[in-house]
C-alpha cells in the first residue's frame, strides 16, 4: 500500500459565545487545528492532527506549507507500513541515509517546533491508515490494551473563587471523579490562585481528584509559594508550574514540594522529555501527539514513563483526532491510568468528527474501531478551511 497524496487543511471554527472562556491565552473565541489527510493508491485515507499552539487558537498556515511543500515530496510513493522509517526520513531530511545506516539521528534544523508538529500529523495519519488496513485499533498495533476502561478527568475550571466550586461540581455531576482547573497569571496574584484551589477542594470534598494547571505562567518563587499555599489541598498534580523553557526551574519547584509535577505538552520529541527526566523535573509526563512527533514519538515517551516508573497522562486538548491518538497510546501503556477530557467549548472534538466520543460515569472504554476510530465530517472541513 503506497502513498498517493498528502494534504493539510487549516481549520478555524468559532466557539459559540456561551461556551467561550478567558484564560491566560485571552478570550478563546476560535478553535484551530491542522487536519492531515494521507491517501493511498487504492483510495484509502488516514487522518491526523498537527498543532500550531498548545491552546485552542493558533495560526496553522506554516504547518500546511511545511506538510505540502517540504514533507509531502519525500512521502509520495512510499509504503504506508514503513512508519518508523518514514519518521526517520522526515526528521533527518537529506541525511536520512546516514541516520538509517549508522543507527543514530542526523536531524535537520527543524528538529523542534512546527516541523515536528507537521510530522506529528503525518505520523498519526499513517498509524490510522495502518490500523484500518489491518482492521484493528492503533492501540492493538502498540501492543494492545492494558485495561478495559480508564477513568477520564474533566479538564476546565476557569471560574473565580466564588464560583469555581459550582463549576467543578458541575463536572462531577456528569460522572467525573477527577477534575482539573486553571491557575497562574490569569489570577493576577498567587494568593488568588491559592484561594481558588482551596475553594475548589472545599466544594469537592476529599474524594475527587483535583489537578491545577498554571500553563507555565508562574515564576519559580511564585510556583513555590503556590505549592506551599495549597499543600493541604491534596492536589493530584500541579501542571506546568513555570515556563517550559526553564527546565531546571521546574526541577527546583519539584524538589520543593510533595505535590506531583506534570509537564510535557509543550515539548518536541522524546529527547525533550528525556532532558526533563535527567534532571528529575517531573512526576507525570504529558506528551501531545499533535506536537511531540505523532503516535510514534508519543509511544516512545510512554516507554520512558514505564522505565522511570512515572505516570503517563497524554495531553488531549485538541480535536477528536489528537484525542484518539492520545487515547490509543494511553490504553497501550501500563503507565497511564487517567485520561484528559475537555469540557471547554470545542467544536473540533464534537462537530469535526462523525463519531461521538463519550464518557460514561466518568469512564472511557478502550478503543475498538480500526485505526483511530474517527473520521472527518467533510461538510465541516469545507466550511471552516482557511486559505493559506
Amino acid at each position: 500500500m503506497k502513498i498517493a497524496n498528502v494534504e493539510a487543511f487549516w481549520l478555524r471554527c468559532p466557539v459559540p459565545k456561551e461556551k467561550q472562556h478567558t484564560s491566560d491565552y485571552g478570550l478563546l473565541a476560535n478553535f484551530d487545528m491542522t487536519l492531515v489527510v494521507i491517501t493511498t493508491e487504492d483510495g484509502r485515507q488516514g487522518f491526523g492532527e498537527a498543532k500550531a499552539a498548545v491552546g485552542s487558537s493558533g495560526v496553522c498556515a506554516s504547518i500546511v506549507n511545511c506538510i505540502e511543500n517540504e514533507l509531502k515530496p519525500s512521502l509520495i510513493g512510499k509504503r504506508v507500513k514503513d512508519i518508523t522509517r518514514l519518521w526517520e526520513e522526515m526528521y533527518n531530511g537529506t541525511r536520512d541515509h546516514y541516520a538509517l545506516s549508522r543507527g543514530r539521528k542526523f536531524p535537520v534544523l527543524g528538529r523542534r517546533g512546527l516541523t515536528v508538529s507537521a510530522m506529528s500529523g503525518i505520523d498519526t495519519a499513517l498509524w490510522d491508515l495502518k490500523g484500518k488496513m489491518l482492521n484493528v485499533p492503533v492501540m492493538d498495533l502498540l501492543g494492545g490494551a492494558c485495561r478495559d476502561a480508564m477513568p477520564a478527568y474533566a479538564s476546565g475550571g476557569w471560574a473565580d473563587a466564588d464560583n469555581i466550586g459550582t463549576q467543578l461540581k458541575g463536572y462531577v455531576e456528569k460522572g467525573f471523579r477527577g477534575v482539573k482547573m486553571r491557575v497562574g497569571v490569569m489570577d493576577n496574584t498567587v494568593q488568588n490562585s491559592i484561594a481558588r484551589v482551596k475553594a475548589a477542594r472545599a466544594a469537592l470534598g476529599p474524594d475527587i481528584k483535583l489537578m491545577a494547571d498554571a500553563h507555565g505562567t508562574f515564576s519559580v518563587p511564585e510556583a513555590k509559594q503556590f505549592c506551599h499555599g495549597v499543600q493541604d489541598c491534596n492536589l493530584y498534580w500541579f501542571e506546568e508550574p513555570i515556563s517550559p523553557d526553564n527546565r531546571t526551574g521546574t526541577a527546583e519547584v519539584r524538589a520543593s514540594t510533595h505535590i506531583p509535577i506534570a509537564a510535557g505538552e509543550s515539548e518536541y520529541t522524546s529527547f525533550d522529555i528525556k532532558e526533563l527526566l535527567d534532571i528529575r523535573a517531573i512526576d507525570v509526563i504529558q506528551p501531545d501527539a499533535a506536537i511531540i512527533g505523532g503516535i510514534s514519538e508519543a509511544a516512545r515517551v510512554a516507554h520512558l514513563a514505564s522505565v522511570h516508573q512515572l505516570e503517563l497522562a497524554p495531553h488531549c486538548w485538541g480535536s477528536g483526532f489528537s484525542f484518539m491518538a492520545g487515547l490509543n497510546v494511553a490504553f497501550a501503556s501500563p503507565s497511564a491510568t487517567i485520561i484528559e477530557f475537555s469540557l471547554g467549548g470545542n467544536p473540533m472534538m464534537y462537530e469535526l468528527v462523525n463519531e461521538q466520543i463519550t464518557v460514561t460515569n466518568g469512564m472511557i472504554a478502550a478503543p475498538t474501531a480500526p485505526g483511530l476510530g474517527v473520521s472527518p465530517n467533510w461538510d465541516f472541513v469545507r466550511e471552516f478551511t482557511q486559505k493559506v
